[in-house]
Parts: C-alpha cells; structure tokens; sequence
C-alpha cells in the first residue's frame, strides 16, 4: 500500500490530524493548484489518514513543483 496520500487541506491541519492520530510524517509538500502530498512514515500511519481523511482526498493525478537542489561549487 503506498504511503503517499493528496488532500484538499492546509499544510498545518494535516500536520495537526497526524499528530493526532500519532501518524509520522516523511514529508509534506504544498501542491500548486491547491492541497498537499503527505508521505506517511508507514503504510499503517497512510491507511489511518486515508480512512479518517476520506472526504479530503484528491483523486486522479496532481501537479507538483519540482524540487531544485543547489549544485556545490565543486
């Protein structure tokens, strides 16, 4: 089961619904056209945010930012 979940909510309230519920997060990231990626820290913790999350999902395909790294001077 994967660990990745979209939801239609602000990066603070699914930060305040994991700790909640004692989901650990790998990472949370803002979508461009609104919403979040939450990658849960286990497949249990992401099927206990998508059962209690349900309405907030977004389905299909979403658009994301890519990530940039700054490159050393080496």
């Amino acid at each position: 089961m994967s660990r990745v979940l979209h939801l239609r909510m602000a990066e603070s309230e699914v930060r305040d619904q994991c700790q909640s519920k004692g989901v650990g997060v790998s990472a949370l990231e803002k979508l461009p056209d609104g919403g979040v990626r939450l990658v849960c820290m286990s497949s249990e913790g992401a099927d206990t945010m998508r059962t209690r999350l349900k309405s907030k999902l977004i389905a299909g395909d979403v658009r994301r930012v890519a990530l940039t790294t700054r490159r050393g001077a080496w």
